[in-house]
């Protein structure tokens, strides 16, 4: 059996790439929000900043509060949208 019909039998590959374009979105969704709050935020002028927790706002909420954001993200990821699956080739012993 060539190498190519093995992955289009075994259910692994469709698994991973799954999981590969959930960890894409992911990242877009981080470089998003990132990129919204730093450029969104931090487009006016020093004097006119916010600040939270003695960060400028900008900074707060794209470095800080975004990236605990994505940590939720990942991790409810990671329990509830990856499987398992076995490393091993099915008949290998």
């Amino acid at each position: 059996m060539k190498q190519q019909d093995k992955k289009l039998e075994d259910p692994r590959y469709k698994i991973a790439n799954k999981e590969a374009l959930i960890g894409v979105a992911l990242v877009f969704v981080n470089f998003i929000l990132w990129y919204g709050f730093a450029y969104g935020f931090g487009s006016a002028p020093v004097e006119e900043y916010d600040y939270i927790f003695g960060f400028p706002a900008w900074f707060f909420y794209s470095c800080i509060a975004v990236t605990v954001l994505i940590f939720l993200l990942v991790i409810l990821a990671v329990k509830f949208l990856f499987k398992e699956v076995p490393l091993e080739e099915e008949g290998e012993e």
